[in-house]
């Protein structure tokens, strides 16, 4: 069994480790646009603060929708059915088509509503002009997402990492010519970060485009002769993604909420929520990125009619990402003054953000528990349970909770962060008792994977 176990984490870990290094690289091109855009003016800092909470809406609704083409394929290709990827494939091409539309239509009216915000004027016509400027980079991001989950559904995980990366240099180099007015192109500031950031996104598509249509590992989809068209996927897909983008837009919108209601203690609170809130987000790329392994890993096993693997392969994908969250805690409760050192020099700031690290470090292990047993559930195509997790709990137990102990009981910042805590920890403990309850329980032993 021990070299079983240890022959599945290598499996996830090759499979993960590109997600991760992708993720942390896409992480960091925010970082970029925030330093750079701190170096011009506080206006463009704010512009593009407002504005990447405007356009990460519709982008993380479609990133949840085409997540499901990760699950399907997966299963496709344990079970060899290839004529069926190049079916779904062909399906997702009008989908995404029409979801780059009404991204667009979305941001358009998120910028007419900007109004609605009651901001300083100066950093209403930044915002617009920003998110102006990144919406016609939407349609391409769409479409790289599409291809991604296709590569990852096969298991082939590489070239997003390489991509990623290229794209980060790529976005210092545009925000350097279109931020700063560089190369004889005028310095347009926040809004120069959102065309870098669009010319960035069409980059991406057209790489991952060419690596799939010249490289020999995907050959085997545009060489099997085209099916019948079966609208039956583009209907599971809807079903199975739906869900997933609900459920991504939901718990977003919980951490959106607590950064309000921090935002009403003062300028003190909300920065050290943000240093804290930075870091968490950081060491999350970690189990991400073993969630959307395992999602394959489970998938390829339901493909291949091996369903004593299922719960094999999802436990240890648990297990994995929970272990990795424990190594990232105790980090965060030996260094916490090191790190926010980081970010702030204020000492009342790096005073609170301490603390808060500590109520970061304490969600770790169940923040790493959750995302991997709902990949875990997405291998099984079975997104609409924790979707409704994710609403009850976090909605209807862990903000109420926050409100209550951080303004009712008057523990401030702390407080808020244990309704976060509680809500993940909950999380976690249904998520694992779904898997296990939907799994199938090997009769004896886990044979030797493949």
């Amino acid at each position: 069994m021990r070299r079983q176990i240890t022959r599945e984490l290598k499996r996830n870990a090759s499979l993960a480790g590109p997600i991760v290094l992708a993720q942390v690289a896409q992480v960091a091109m925010g970082f970029t646009d925030t330093v750079m855009a701190g170096r011009i003016s506080s206006l463009d800092l704010g512009a593009i603060a407002v504005g990447v909470n405007l356009w990460i809406l519709p982008y993380l609704f479609c990133l949840g929708l085409l997540m499901a083409v990760s699950s399907m394929t997966s299963h496709y290709f344990g079970a060899a059915r290839f004529s069926a990827i190049r079916d779904l494939m062909r399906q997702v091409g009008w989908l995404v088509l029409i979801l780059g539309v009404l991204s667009l239509g979305t941001i358009m009216l998120m910028i007419r509503g900007l109004g609605l915000l009651n901001l300083e004027g100066g950093i209403q016509q930044a915002t617009a002009a920003y998110v102006h400027a990144v919406a016609f980079g939407l349609p391409a991001v769409i479409g790289y997402l599409a291809l991604r989950f296709l590569s990852e559904g096969i298991g082939y995980t590489k070239p997003m990492m390489m991509i990623q990366l290229i794209a980060l240099a790529a976005n210092v180099l545009g925000n350097w010519v279109f931020m700063f007015g560089k190369l004889g192109f005028p310095a347009m500031g926040a809004e120069g970060a959102g065309w870098a950031t669009a010319l960035v996104m069409w980059l991406q598509l057209a790489l991952l485009l060419g690596y799939i249509f010249q490289h020999k590992r995907y050959r085997f989809i545009w060489i099997t002769p085209l099916e019948r068209r079966d609208w039956g996927r583009t209907r599971e897909l809807l079903r199975v993604g739906t869900p997933i983008a609900v459920t991504l837009v939901a718990e977003v919108g919980m951490f959106a909420a607590v950064a309000l209601l921090m935002g009403t203690l003062g300028v003190t609170e909300v920065a050290a929520h943000q240093v804290a809130l930075n870091v968490a987000a950081m060491a999350f790329m970690i189990p991400l990125g073993i969630s959307s392994a395992t999602t394959v890993r489970v998938g390829h096993a339901i493909g291949e009619g091996r369903g004593d693997l299922v719960r094999f392969r999802g436990l240890v994908g648990i297990g994995f990402a929970a272990s990795c969250m424990m190594l990232t805690a105790s980090v965060l409760f030996l260094l916490p003054e090191q790190i926010v050192a980081i970010y702030t020099r204020d000492a009342a700031v790096r005073a609170l953000a301490v603390q808060l690290l500590f109520m970061a470090a304490v969600f770790q292990l169940s923040d790493g528990i959750q995302i991997s047993a709902n990949g875990a559930l997405r291998g099984m195509k079975d997104t609409l349970f924790p979707m409704g997790v994710t609403l009850g709990v976090y909605w209807l137990i862990g903000l109420p909770l926050s409100w209550y102990l951080g303004f009712e009981r008057h523990i401030g910042p702390q407080g808020l962060w244990m309704g976060l805590v509680a809500g993940l920890t909950l999380s976690a403990v249904l998520l694992v008792w779904r898997f296990l309850v939907l799994s199938p329980r090997p009769a004896v032993s886990v044979p030797a994977s493949d």
